[in-house]
């Protein structure tokens, strides 16, 4: 256990801080999912700005690496473009 006041306090935010980050890196997850599975062309492309702009978010904020969140946004790219 920590001796430290201040240890104890980071302690207690790092938790607060990892349920938040897991709450919006599985959010963006599901809304991935759900772009996956769209057949109509047009919902798709509307769709896709808001997901791109989620990722770039969460790896400004390192809950995802940078490259991570740029391959996905390669994939959904073309998934929507396949269609």
């Amino acid at each position: 256990m920590a001796n430290h006041k201040s240890a104890i306090k980071r302690i207690r935010s790092n938790e607060s801080k990892a349920v938040v980050n897991r709450y919006q890196h599985k959010t963006t997850r599901t809304v991935i999912q759900k772009l996956k599975e769209l057949t109509d062309k047009k919902e798709a492309s509307k769709m896709l700005p808001y997901v791109s702009s989620l990722l770039d978010k969460l790896a400004k904020r390192n809950i995802i690496h940078k490259r991570k969140a740029s391959n996905l946004k390669s994939k959904l790219t073309k998934h929507v473009n396949s269609l």
